[in-house]
């Protein structure tokens, strides 16, 4: 590069960052014209459906997806802390496969959305819950995932002070010059700071080369974690009382606790079953994220007993519980061999970290603010926003050592995530047959308005119905010494994402049997990859008139045009 050109970047830049600092205007994206929006409506590239290009997930994406997401720390310690609560091993080991069987169904239902028409969660919804009524679920699905977001950003810090006390074992003395009111010391800052450093420039890979990164996970993962679980036993002669410790509990008691660990542990993955299509919209085939389905359990089942194995092992070893690898890797750093292996074990336990942060609440924050603001916002604004808002602003490390009620607060949230889950299945599968009109989705005046309000009232009222009942116990579970509600109450919470899947289901189902919106009830599918065509207007054998098909032909090249359009302006 040339001085004159080096110059005249160098003055963009300058007059690019001056404008970003004293003009909010400066800020919206360049308006792009959609393959298949409406031209009234604002849109960017990255709500359309994936051009074919960038359909770039086979089976083995989708395989190496659920290993980043399910070989993690809160995997591998969700399991042995079931036992914690009077059950045995074998109960722990039992509801984390049918919890990972009631995650792995509604996923692949409703990433079949994704994979056969290419659009994201915040679109799809549109079909099921009305084009405005949709926004619902999109703020409720990207609060979660904002606020757990930083919450994992702040586990993932716990990694780096390993490492670093790997490294420099006078870390682990760091003087802490921060007030007790900060809610985290001047070690924990800092190791969480280089990590959110390590997790930022990974969060810009887009999201259909992401697959790379699972793999390079699942090469590096693997090994490791087969080596703590086989070191651990070895040293533990094979034997932990802990792991053969048969029940406290029995009756009744015993069977609401089995209820209440399975929605537990399966409302850790449920936003996971209802945005699905953000990454099934990539897959390369219609079947390819059928994989999904023996994969989450078996993922999900070896990493809890390999939690269950090394919690009972640490027990006879050192004489405590471990629950965390983390804990356990803490215990070699007393060695140079033993930091070594503290170092290794803690940088690939990073790697998940970051991983499953990306793929559960990165991407995801990201394609619904993408939705609920396509003038400011992209995919990649979205995730440097999340970033920021989420790893800094929210304060995690507050919330994790102080704020135990807002914690049992957002798990609990998880209730809401269900009767959607159960909404988009009945919706695609049961009610309209899987035959959606693409375009339509993109159109605040299309068939999916569902009237006056853009809502449609079918799952207005049953998303009511199912949450209210459930409203008094999240209130008990947040503040239990102030609210007092009947055991009936409590009890239909112990297995609310059960409950919130199954009645949505039925109920959203019954309503559109009975009073059905004819409107929304097309003879064949309408995909968003080809020249738009509205279905309504389409012939039910040929699935367009002869005059449509020479309009068709006439409007390829500009189709064609503003795709590339589209890309260019985004680039």
């Amino acid at each position: 590069m040339d001085s004159f050109a080096f110059r005249q970047r160098g003055h963009a830049i300058k007059e690019k960052t001056r404008a970003r600092l004293t003009d909010r205007h400066s800020w919206k994206l360049p308006k792009q014209t959609s393959s298949i929006a409406p031209p009234h409506v604002w849109t960017n590239a990255d709500q359309d459906p994936v051009p074919e290009d960038k359909r770039t997930w086979t089976k083995s994406a989708f395989i190496g997806y659920w290993y980043s997401d399910l070989v993690t720390i809160s995997t591998w310690t969700a399991a042995s802390a079931i036992m914690t609560t009077g059950l045995t091993a074998t109960d722990a080991v039992l509801i984390v496969l049918v919890a990972a069987i009631c995650n792995a169904i509604p996923t692949v239902l409703n990433g079949a959305i994704g994979a056969d028409l290419h659009i994201p969660f915040p679109i799809a919804c549109r079909a099921s819950y009305g084009y405005w009524f949709s926004y619902f679920c999109v703020v409720t699905r990207g609060v979660l995932a904002l606020f757990w977001f930083g919450v994992q950003s702040a586990n993932g810090g716990t990694c780096v002070t390993a490492i670093l006390t790997a490294i420099w074992p006078s870390y682990a003395h760091l003087p802490n010059t921060l007030p007790k009111s900060a809610g985290t010391t001047s070690q924990g800052l800092l190791s969480y700071f280089i990590y959110w450093c390590i997790q930022f420039p990974l969060l810009m890979i887009p999201s259909h080369r992401l697959q790379y990164l699972f793999w390079v996970k699942t090469i590096l993962v693997t090994p490791m974690a087969l080596a703590m679980v086989i070191w651990i036993t070895v040293e533990a002669g094979g034997q932990g009382d802990f792991f053969y410790a048969p029940a406290t509990v029995s009756g009744s008691t015993r069977a609401w606790l089995w209820l209440s660990n399975l929605t537990s542990v399966t409302g850790g993955y449920s936003t996971l079953a209802v945005n699905i299509p953000d990454f099934s919209r990539f897959s390369k085939s219609r079947g390819a994220q059928l994989w999904q389905l023996p994969f989450i359990p078996i993922f999900k089942t070896i990493v809890g007993v390999f939690g269950i194995i090394s919690a009972s092992a640490s027990k006879k070893v050192y004489g405590t519980v471990y629950w965390s690898p983390l804990e356990i890797i803490n215990r070699w750093q007393g060695s140079p061999g033993g930091r070594a292996a503290a170092f290794f074990a803690a940088s690939i336990w990073l790697l998940a970290q970051v991983s499953v942060n990306i793929s559960a609440n990165g991407i995801s924050f990201a394609n619904d603010i993408t939705t609920v603001a396509p003038r400011w916002f992209n995919i990649r604004r979205g995730v440097v926003l999340v970033s920021f808002v989420g790893g800094w602003a929210l304060c995690p490390w507050i919330i994790i050592s102080s704020a135990a009620a807002f914690l049992n607060f957002m798990s609990a949230y998880a209730i809401f995530m269900a009767p959607i889950a159960g909404i988009l299945v009945c919706d695609y599968w049961m009610v309209k047959n899987r035959k959606y009109d693409v375009p339509a989705l993109y159109d605040p005046d299309g068939i999916y308005r569902y009237g006056r309000w853009g809502v449609n009232w079918r799952a207005l009222i049953t998303t009511a119905v199912v949450i209210i009942p459930l409203l008094p116990a999240l209130a008990k579970k947040v503040t239990p010494q102030n609210v007092d509600i009947s055991q009936g109450l409590v009890n239909l919470f112990t297995f609310n994402w059960l409950y919130g899947f199954f009645v949505a289901l039925f109920m959203y189902y019954g309503l559109n049997y009975f009073f059905p919106d004819r409107t929304t009830l097309i003879p064949n599918v309408v995909p968003g990859d080809a020249p738009v065509l509205r279905a309504v207007d389409a012939d039910v054998e040929s699935r367009t008139t002869e005059d449509e098909k020479r309009e068709d032909v006439r409007a390829e090249p500009r189709l064609v045009s503003s795709r590339e359009e589209g890309i260019a302006a985004m680039a």
